[in-house]
């Protein structure tokens, strides 16, 4: 499978344009359309807000390092 990526900018949300594509006439081609995600610096800060808030929640506080680390072991020995 040959696959080619280009980036374009929409001028017309009702058609898009490509030209100087490196496949052949009659091939049969997938297309698949990903828009770049604009609010990411917004989603990284709700994350990390959200990190703070469970970090702050008083249950977590009774979790102990050698709880995790028990609990990771009990996991790869697959108990």
């Amino acid at each position: 499978m040959l696959a080619y990526k280009q980036y374009v900018t929409i001028k017309d949300p009702s058609k898009i344009e490509l030209s100087g594509l490196p496949f052949r006439v009659g091939q049969r081609v997938e297309v698949v359309m990903i828009a770049e995600d604009d609010d990411r610096t917004a989603r990284v800060q709700e994350l990390k807000a959200l990190f703070r808030s469970t970090q702050a929640l008083p249950q977590i506080k009774a979790i102990t390092d050698e709880m995790i680390a028990e609990e990771v072991e009990a996991y790869r020995a697959g108990r």
